[in-house]
């Protein structure tokens, strides 16, 4: 199965996560990263588990999953082992037209979450549908490796000079031609706008 990648907004998103123990955990910390409307549902809570809950100030519950918990939510990630509680959630999705995703179940899932490499604005997604996770895993730290140490504050020079300079193929061109030198290791300060490109 292929799926297609994308970069979801979710600062309007209401999310759902459904587990307390190592596997939740390991999802929760890749939800902080972008957002921290997350509500838990589960029985128990490891101590892992708990100090994301507490030191992000997200909202929990202590219980099991009961009919009609995923209500008023826009994503529902599944975090526990049965199979029965995939399917039931799953199911109650579907009515409610809400985005799911269940551990190690690709029948129960909408999306998949991909490894990924995030440095400040920057974030490299990697998937292999689902086929292959070591394959995603180990090349996910290839990426890291290679990454340039100073990459965030190149950025934020680009992103500045995005702002400064008008729209058009003017911009386009000296945007592109500085990061083709940063990645080749050359001197990308030496390339400067004109005065006729009007800094504001």
């Amino acid at each position: 199965m292929n799926y297609l990648p994308a970069f979801l907004k979710l600062d309007q998103s209401k999310i759902l996560l459904v587990g307390g123990g190592a596997i939740a955990t390991e999802k929760i910390e890749k939800l902080l990263d972008f957002t921290t409307d997350i509500e838990v549902i589960a029985a128990h809570y490891s101590e892992e588990m708990l100090s994301h809950i507490i030191d992000h100030n997200l909202s929990y519950k202590t219980k099991k999953y009961e009919e009609g918990d995923v209500r008023g939510f826009d994503i529902v990630i599944i975090a526990v082992n049965s199979l029965e509680v995939q399917e039931q959630i799953y199911k109650e999705t579907r009515q409610m037209r809400t985005l799911c995703n269940a551990v190690d179940s690709v029948a129960y899932c909408d999306f998949i979450f991909p490894s990924y490499v995030k440095e400040g604005d920057l974030t490299v997604a990697i998937s292999t549908s689902g086929t292959a996770p070591a394959i995603a895993k180990y090349l996910k730290l290839y990426i890291q490796k290679i990454l340039p140490a100073n990459l965030q504050n190149f950025m934020e020079e680009m992103k500045k000079l995005r702002q400064e300079l008008p729209k058009g193929e003017a911009r386009m061109k000296l945007l592109s031609q500085k990061a083709k030198a940063f990645f080749e290791g050359k001197d990308y300060t030496a390339i400067q706008p004109k005065e006729e490109d009007n800094i504001n």
